[in-house]
């Protein structure tokens, strides 16, 4: 589940790329306000997408953050693992951050592990291809981004049943 960490950042940087053809960066008292998210809690969110150079700050009484690169560059699957960590549901399925499962015997035989594999490839697949420019085009009413031509063959909707079953 996303958590309210990864969310705001989110909806930071969906207001972010927003503002993108501004020169003029954004002060976190301005995000927090229009995007309703504690300001306290945005700093400390912003640092992490700084470290994770997703968004850079700008000092001075003119200053404030904006995006690293281009919003078509920036994608969910980046922006939730600098703020949630891996995306995988079970540490022995995560490319990022691989780690043994205390309690399994053998890995090549684990049902689970072979089920959270497909999970994770199924949400990356998705997020690792979903930008904050495409984000920004669904909210305006437009198709979503990659409906039918997912990486591996199978559309949005058999994502969307798959979670659903899952779920």
């Amino acid at each position: 589940m996303l958590t309210q960490r990864g969310r705001y950042a989110l909806k930071a940087l969906i207001y972010l790329a927003q503002t993108e053809g501004s020169e003029r960066p954004r002060q976190i008292g301005a995000i927090a306000a229009e995007e309703q998210i504690p300001r306290k809690f945005l700093e400390a969110i912003l640092v992490d997408l700084k470290r994770a150079r997703l968004v850079e700050s700008v000092r001075g009484q003119a200053g404030g953050y904006r995006l690293a690169r281009p919003a078509e560059e920036i994608m969910f699957g980046d922006i939730i693992r600098a703020t949630d960590g891996p995306l995988a549901l079970v540490p022995c399925v995560s490319k990022l951050f691989y780690r043994r499962c205390d309690d399994c015997v053998d890995e090549a035989t684990c049902a689970i592990r072979h089920v959270m594999a497909g999970v994770r490839d199924t949400v990356s697949g998705i997020l690792d291809q979903t930008s904050l420019a495409d984000a920004i085009r669904v909210g305006a009413g437009e198709r979503a981004p990659h409906a039918g031509d997912g990486a591996d063959g199978a559309d949005a909707a058999d994502a969307k049943d798959a979670a659903e079953t899952l779920a």
